[in-house]
């Protein structure tokens, strides 16, 4: 299948090599590009893109409000951040927007087009950065925001009791994804292909009545499963 993708970004030198990179590769289109907020917004509703690749900081529209606008609108485009920024006055924003994915313009070009692949898919892409933030947050706030499972009897050894319900292969899903792993990299690990992993993610999201994978990383370092080695 062919993924058809939006790109948004106000400086013609980097739109030109994000195009360009797309356009290598043999299972993307680019079907649309922007140089504005409102263009961006107009041209998602027009061209219908799997994904839409917008930078934060566009006259117009900022790219947090495109998102917004592209989510609420209900059209099937699912938004991936490309940026500079990664401090928390240009993530939350776009995050609460509704964005599937946060990289930043540091990114390799593979990590780029894993991660529209990724978002294509349906899954939610985290840049490090991102997510090491996102995991002081929730590990420096007593009142996280992340929706959590009561706690069950003490399974296991070396699993702890908030992972009760878990099969011991979804616990290692969960901590090769706690350490930044996309699906691609947790499939190689564990010997089993991605449609595997995905299957065992939207269980664990399901069993423990976590929204995304986002929610699941700060669940993770909240409970120590991310810097467990555990037995596999």
């Amino acid at each position: 299948m062919t993924i058809r993708v939006l790109v948004a970004d106000d400086q013609a030198v980097v739109r030109d090599g994000v195009v360009l990179l797309l356009s290598q590769a043999d299972d993307m289109e680019v079907v649309g590009q922007a140089g504005d907020g409102h263009e961006a917004v107009r041209l998602a509703s027009e061209s219908r893109p799997d994904v839409a690749i917008v930078d934060l900081r566009m006259p117009g529209l900022a790219g947090a409000e495109v998102t917004a606008r592209v989510v609420r609108a209900d059209i099937g485009v699912r938004v991936l951040i490309l940026t500079t920024y990664a401090d928390d006055d240009a993530v939350m924003p776009a995050l609460r927007a509704g964005a599937a994915g946060y990289l930043t313009k540091d990114a390799t070009g593979e990590a780029l087009l894993a991660a529209v692949r990724d978002v294509a898919a349906g899954h939610t892409v985290l840049d490090p950065a991102v997510q090491r933030r996102l995991v002081q947050l929730v590990v420096s706030e007593p009142e996280s925001t992340v929706p959590l499972p009561p706690a069950g009897p003490a399974p296991e050894a070396g699993i702890p009791a908030e992972a009760e319900g878990l099969t011991r292969r979804e616990v290692d899903v969960v901590r090769l994804v706690a350490q930044g792993l996309n699906n691609r990299q947790v499939a190689r690990d564990m010997v089993v292909s991605q449609s595997t992993v995905k299957t065992h993610l939207n269980h664990v999201l399901a069993k423990l009545a976590l929204e995304d994978r986002g929610a699941l990383i700060a669940w993770a370092w909240r409970y120590g499963l991310a810097d467990r080695t555990g037995d596999r």
